[in-house]
Order: structure tokens, then C-alpha cells, then sequence
């Protein structure tokens, strides 16, 4: 089975999220021969692009599978767009309101109308209430993606998160964000915090790695779906924001079913890159232990800003990936494509990151 996967740029500057579209089947055939889906859709104006690609590209207004991994609008922004554009089969999509009344009882009208509930998170989960209304509206069948989920032929499925894993972090969906730089640095403030920066740079080599598994992610991002694409021998594992506790069960549940990390092609790496979503003991798991010396075993595609350094991605990240023989390559504004089988685009070869010696602490 072939397959293509493509990468499109979020957003400007320092904001960015995940629009990812993919292919798979003989893509060299008609369209009954081959299947289309979305995972995630960027900010809003990300949705017209997606279309726009899909049809260019994939020759095709028809979308099998649209997957809205978390209730984050950099990931779902832009689905809207693509529900009224496109022919959509299916839209897999969690349902928190309907799972704990935690979350039912802060919904007024179709809208989050709790002031507890901090401004993003609000936002984005009446963007995915929104979403589900769309749906409903154009009688898009709705299904929620927990582990053993999968697509008419079994090609693509869901590895997490479970139903009880999901409905645990429910009540944390009202809890603080992850740290933020302040908005309202002066000046004097962001040259300070500069400095500081550079003063917390630590070495790294081949060998030596500073990375660890005390990484810690929102409630949201941990609800992330992780879906797997099986392509005969060369699988592709997609992670949207999950973090260390989401990544562990799922690797659970692919351990169950015979995993392999040398029969997979591409993963994902969470979050943009980020150093809270992940460690070296899920990272020998999901793509196998550290190299003696590189050799490139596998590619990996990381969603991220123009501006995203330091943090979108981690140095200490995409080296952790290098030394386990998955090189990354960054949107950073551009187009990503992983294929095989795919018709020819005469597209330039992409270039992955190298292995920085100096790396954020």
C-alpha cells in the first residue's frame, strides 16, 4: 500500500498548530483505489489551504476520514472549513460534555459560559462544540476516537487514548495552562530573559544526552488522539500533543500487538517539539535505543512556527530523535512531504535538523 503525507505551515511568527493531510492506498488509481484523510486543521484560515491542497495534490473535493485530535484551536480551527468545502465521510472527534458533567455543566446554549475555565481553553471548546454542530447540521456521522477505533479496512487506527484513560483527565480540563512567557514583557524584561536563556544553555554530543522523563503536559494535550497508519511493513505512527503518560499507554497497547520500531517509517513528534511531552524511556520504546553512531532508520515531522525556538522544537528533543535514528524535519512556514508510492512532485529534497552540541536546559 502506498502512502503520502503531508505537513502544511500553521500560523505566523511564534503561533503555530497541526494541519496534516494524508493518502494511502494505490495512489496511482482511481479514487475508489485510495483514501483521504485529515488530522487536524490549523487555525481557521489553515482550512482553505488544506482544501486547496487536497484537491491539487490528492485530485480530489472527497475526504474519508477527518480526525480533531484535542480541543486546541491551533489543531481544530480550520476543520470547519474543510466540513463545508469538502465531501466528508467520517468526523472522528471526542465528545468531553458528553462524558462528565464537569465539563457538561460549564456549556450554556452550545457555549462555555464558566469563568473558571481559563479564556483559551473556553475558546477551544466552543470551537469543537461548534464542530460537532457542523456535523450534525450536514449529517457527517460522528465518531469518537478511543483505542480500537479503526477505518472501513482496518488501515487507520486509533491506539489512543482508551475511554477510561480519556475520562480520567476530564476534570483537569479546568485546571491551570502550562507556563507562558508574559505578554506584557517590557523591553528591559525580554533582553533579561534573554540573557537568562543563554546562561541555561547546557552541551550535548552523540553521547551524551540531557533530556528526561520529567516532562509535564496539559490535561488536553494528553487526551490527544494517537492514530496508527499500517502500510504493509512500513508503519506510521502520528502523536498530535500527547504527552509521557498518553505515549505510554499507547505504547501499551502496540506492545500487545507486536510493535515493532523497526518496521515503522515515521513517527510524529509530539506537541511541536516540545520537551514536556516526552523523555528517553518513551523515546527507546516507540523508536528504539539510542545508536552507537547515526544511521538513519525511520523519518520524523515536527509542526512548527517560523519563530518557535527555543521551545517549538527542543534542541534536546529533535537530538533525542537523531541518536535513535529518526532525523526531524520542521515545517518552520513550508510544506513537508513523506511518501511512498506517491506520483512525483518534483519537489526538492528536505533537509533535517542536525545534532546541536548547545541545547536549551
Amino acid at each position: 500500500m502506498g502512502f503520502e503525507v503531508d505537513f502544511l505551515p500553521v500560523g505566523d511568527e511564534s503561533k503555530g498548530g497541526d494541519a496534516i493531510a494524508l493518502r494511502y492506498g494505490n495512489l496511482n488509481g482511481s479514487r475508489n483505489d485510495f483514501k483521504v484523510a485529515i488530522i487536524d486543521g490549523g487555525f481557521a484560515e489553515t482550512g482553505g489551504e488544506i482544501v486547496e491542497h487536497i484537491k491539487e495534490f490528492y485530485g480530489t473535493s472527497k475526504v474519508d476520514t477527518v480526525v480533531s485530535t484535542h480541543p486546541d484551536n491551533d489543531h481544530l480551527g480550520g476543520l470547519a472549513t474543510v466540513l463545508e468545502k469538502m465531501v466528508v465521510g467520517e468526523l472522528w472527534m471526542h465528545l468531553p460534555w458528553n462524558h462528565t458533567k464537569d465539563v457538561a455543566c460549564i456549556f450554556k446554549d452550545g457555549r462555555v459560559t464558566d469563568n473558571s475555565v481559563r479564556e483559551d481553553l473556553r475558546e477551544s471548546l466552543d470551537a469543537a462544540c461548534a464542530l460537532e454542530r457542523l456535523a450534525r447540521k450536514k449529517n457527517i456521522p460522528i465518531r469518537e476516537p478511543f483505542t480500537g477505533v479503526c477505518d472501513l479496512d482496518g488501515s487507520l487506527c486509533v491506539v489512543g487514548p482508551t475511554l477510561e484513560f480519556y475520562e480520567s483527565l476530564l476534570p483537569g480540563f479546568q485546571g491551570t495552562p502550562e507556563p507562558r512567557e508574559s505578554r506584557a514583557l517590557g523591553i528591559l524584561a525580554r533582553v533579561a530573559a534573554k540573557a537568562d536563556e543563554v546562561i541555561k544553555r547546557v552541551l550535548e554530543n552523540w553521547n551524551f544526552e540531557t533530556l528526561t522523563d520529567d516532562g509535564e503536559t496539559s490535561a488536553e494535550n494528553n487526551t490527544s488522539v494517537i492514530l496508527l497508519l499500517r502500510s504493509d511493513e512500513k508503519n506510521l505512527l502520528f502523536t498530535a500533543d500527547a504527552g509521557i503518560p498518553a505515549l505510554t499507554k499507547a505504547a501499551d497497547i502496540l506492545d500487545t500487538s507486536g510493535y515493532d520500531y523497526t518496521k515503522y517509517s515515521f513517527v510524529q513528534v509530539p506537541h511541536h517539539g516540545s520537551q514536556r511531552n516526552v523523555g528517553p524511556t518513551i523515546l527507546n520504546r516507540l523508536l528504539g535505543p539510542k545508536l552507537k553512531e547515526p544511521e538513519k532508520q525511520k523519518s520524523s515531522f515536527a509542526s512548527v512556527p517560523k519563530e518557535g525556538e527555543p521551545k517549538h522544537p527542543a534542541k534536546k528533543v529533535t537530538n533525542a530523535f537523531l541518536r535513535r535514528g529518526a532525523p526531524v524535519h520542521v515545517t518552520g512556514g513550508a510544506k513537508k512531504w513523506h511518501y511512498l508510492g506517491a506520483p512525483d512532485r518534483g519537489w526538492s529534497q528536505s533537509i533535517p535538523l542536525p545534532l546541536y552540541t548547545e541545547v536549551e536546559e
